[in-house]
């Protein structure tokens, strides 16, 4: 990493500080953090020292794109138009700058009253301090207090009404056209930003898309502008046509970590995105990162692969061991391997740190769902969506505790409020065809499933799920693709599918079909060295048909009855029977002519 990308992780902490974004200051904190000592220092030699104070654009930002959508309720990719010189970014000009530093120097004391009170949450106070102010900072951190201060208005608003008939599902600031008339001929990237926001919050989505793009090409080191862009994206698809407009090359750390990030939330990240993290990891970026690290374990996570997930989150603990960002995504994977000892100790010891943080409250609602207290833990769950209303994991994790409870109409109230939050999260979609499928509503189930399925593809549940929901309604045949589908996906071992399908191949009457995945079983409990009673019924189908079709191995189906015959399974009695049938066949069947 060079000292100008150091240098500009570090201004990014100031100028996000000044501007009250929190979050993105908090970021760059922590990465510069992170970088030896010895790129640090090079910044204080003045051979290579240059103004702290941040451009407004890049030197040479890439070109951004009109994005445009024919239909964006359908449309789930980005319509590209072509590019013409208007669409340009035209650099901010040397008069421009010193009238805007002008401005600054003379408003100073202004901007660091705004700025104090803005950091103790005061916004009414910095609101009526920069009333005066004509800045390009004084405007955003005024717009941006007016937007916070509406949108607290507009929760407590909401919260008032809740579940008055017409209210809608998640609050709706009436202001936002206000706020966005203000900015809408904006060319500063930081107001360009607030825009952004506003456009997203209004559904506006491939507009905030072209304006996040603007953006990150006049200040890329605005970490919320990253975030708020990987929301916008649908999918992994939209991703991939999304990441050649971006101002920076594709090995740049930000893209990487925006890359990485995005596919996280929509939790289809791969192998190459673990490649990426070890990458940032490497000498030259963020060695022992806790925030690369914490981005590297959610990757493993989402592949499954607990175990080198726990033990990057413990490598996290031990370097930064106060850090409660993404300690719920942990505990989620001691759940699922069912530690309870240390799920227990987690939960005792971040409880003391910090008990009102969503992510903690999480944790130790986790902790109580191992131990099947049920209530316990929705009582957790919802101190977490009372802390923070768009907290996802925590309405998903409630509506599971009430599948557990068997309250069906209380899962689905939660999953439903998951999906007003993220309509990308497949948990949610699952979760509610779950809930369905409890109350025998198998039609609702399987559209819940088949939304699920739409965002993750090659998850093996989600095709079990829909195809016993197919076979609830009848639709067998349905149900026999969905399985072939989850069988794409599946463990190249699993019997499970396998004999699920054998058995609704013969419901259809399709023997051969049946008997070819009754063989699939056999051989691989063989293979698996599996008890004789894994694969019993598979062996004696097999067999009979064997028996019963004209020009059948008969040495097979002795082979399979004969093996069944001299356990102690269930099925004894039904292979010697058959095992004496077969005798009779032998007997009565002509010898195979041998030529000589």
């Amino acid at each position: 990493m060079d000292t100008r990308l150091v240098r500009e992780l570090r201004n990014s902490i100031k100028d996000c500080t000044d501007r009250g974004l929190v979050v993105a200051a908090k970021w760059s904190s922590e990465l510069y953090l992170s970088i030896p000592q010895h790129k640090r220092d090079a910044l204080a030699d003045p051979r290579l020292a240059f103004s702290a104070s941040t451009p407004a654009r890049s030197r040479s930002p890439r070109p951004y794109l009109s994005l445009v959508s024919a239909s964006p309720a359908v449309t789930a990719g980005l319509d590209i138009h072509g590019i013409s010189e208007d669409c340009l970014p035209s650099p901010e000009q040397p008069a421009s700058q010193a009238r805007e530093a002008e401005l600054e120097r003379s408003e100073e004391a202004s901007l660091l009253a705004a700025q104090s009170f803005v950091a103790h949450k005061e916004l009414g106070r910095a609101l009526h301090v920069l009333r005066n102010c004509q800045s390009l900072k004084a405007r955003f951190l005024s717009i941006y207090c007016q937007f916070l201060i509406s949108e607290k208005k507009t929760e407590r608003n909401w919260y008032k009404h809740h579940n008055v008939r017409g209210q809608p599902s998640i609050p709706f600031n009436r202001s936002l056209l206000d706020y966005l008339e203000l900015v809408k001929d904006a060319t500063d990237p930081w107001l360009l930003f607030l825009k952004s926001i506003f456009l997203s919050r209004l559904n506006k989505r491939e507009e905030a898309i072209e304006s996040l793009i603007s953006s990150i090409s006049g200040y890329p080191w605005n970490w919320s502008a990253w975030t708020l862009l990987g929301r916008c994206i649908g999918d992994g698809e939209e991703l991939s046509s999304l990441l050649p407009l971006l101002p920076l090359t594709p090995s740049h750390p930000l893209v990487q970590m925006f890359q990485i990030r995005t596919m996280n939330e929509l939790n289809t990240p791969t192998e190459n995105e673990l490649a990426m993290c070890d990458r940032l990891l490497g000498d030259d970026f963020f060695r022992g990162s806790a925030w690369v690290m914490s981005l590297r374990a959610c990757v493993l996570y989402h592949l499954h692969d607990f175990g080198q997930a726990e033990k990057q989150f413990e490598k996290i603990l031990a370097v930064s061991p106060y850090r409660v960002d993404d300690i719920d995504v942990y505990s989620n994977i001691l759940y699922v391997t069912e530690n309870r000892l240390k799920l227990s100790r987690l939960a005792h010891e971040f409880l003391e740190l910090d008990k009102d943080r969503p992510e903690v409250c999480c944790l130790v609602g986790n902790h109580y769902s191992l131990r099947a207290e049920h209530e316990k833990a929705v009582k957790y769950f919802r101190r977490a969506t009372e802390l923070d209303r768009t907290y996802l994991s925590a309405w998903t994790l409630m509506g599971h505790e009430y599948v557990e409870m068997k309250n069906s109409h209380a899962a689905i109230e939660a999953y439903r409020r998951a999906v007003d939050v993220n309509r990308k999260d497949y948990r949610a979609w699952y979760g509610l065809g779950q809930a369905y499928e409890l109350l025998s509503m198998h039609q609702y189930a399987l559209h819940y499933y088949q939304r699920a399925t739409a965002l993750r593809p090659y998850d093996v549940r989600l095709w079990q799920a829909q195809a016993s929901c197919y076979q609830e309604i009848g639709q067998t045949r349905d149900a026999v693709e969905c399985l072939k589908r989850a069988l794409l996906g599946a463990d190249r071992h699993e019997i499970t599918i396998n004999s699920k399908l054998a058995s609704l191949h013969e419901g259809l009457e399709e023997a051969a079909e049946a008997v070819a995945y009754h063989r699939r079983v056999v051989e691989i409990c063989r293979i698996e060295e599996r008890p004789i009673q894994d694969y019993a019924k598979s062996s004696i189908y097999v067999a009979r048909h064997q028996m019963v079709t004209p020009g059948g191995d008969l040495s097979l189906a002795k082979e399979y009855l004969e093996r069944v015959a001299n356990s102690n399974a269930e099925e004894v009695t039904q292979a010697a029977d058959w095992l004496k049938k077969l005798k009779s066949v032998l007997l009565t069947r002509p010898p195979v002519a041998v030529e000589t």
